[in-house]
């Protein structure tokens, strides 16, 4: 079994007391932390970087734009390099977050683009941690972390 690099220990332990603290829920199954569990996720997103667990790290190219937009009542836009797209997003708890099928145009944006990677990568998210104002959102089996930074309203 491999080890994670020293320097992912601060994230990785973030990832796992947030997914500690999801699985501390009351249990009752009401709902009760929805609305306050995807709360901090709304607002405008910019990729800062995708690192892998095999100490990959995909960052955009100078001229391309990768953003997600995470709207109230679960809707959502985003930019994939040369591509838009719509869809879903839902945090069922604290730390917990899924995105739904993603509708996108399918332009082709170049051989080094990080599109691809970028939508599978959001295909796989199952959970998020905050942290200094940044939003990183790991996948599934902790295989990729993206990280996020604010984007500014215009």
């Amino acid at each position: 079994m491999e080890c994670l690099p020293v320097r992912w220990l601060p994230l990785a332990c973030l990832l796992l007391a947030a997914c500690a603290g999801g699985a501390a829920d009351s249990g009752n199954g009401d709902g009760a932390d929805r609305g306050d569990a995807g709360a901090a996720l709304l607002g405008h997103w910019q990729l800062v970087e995708i690192r892998s667990m095999d100490d990959r790290v995909f960052r955009p190219a100078e001229d391309a734009r990768f953003t997600l937009s995470l709207l109230e009542g679960g809707g959502l836009t985003l930019v994939a390099d040369c591509n838009r797209g719509l869809g879903s997003w839902l945090s069922e708890g604290p730390s917990q977050l899924r995105f739904g099928p993603l509708a996108t145009t399918r332009a082709y944006c170049g051989p080094d683009s990080l599109h691809d990677r970028f939508l599978a990568d959001l295909a796989a998210v199952r959970s998020y941690v905050m942290r200094d104002g940044r939003l990183y959102l790991a996948t599934l089996a902790d295989d990729a972390i993206l990280e996020f930074s604010p984007v500014e309203a215009d």
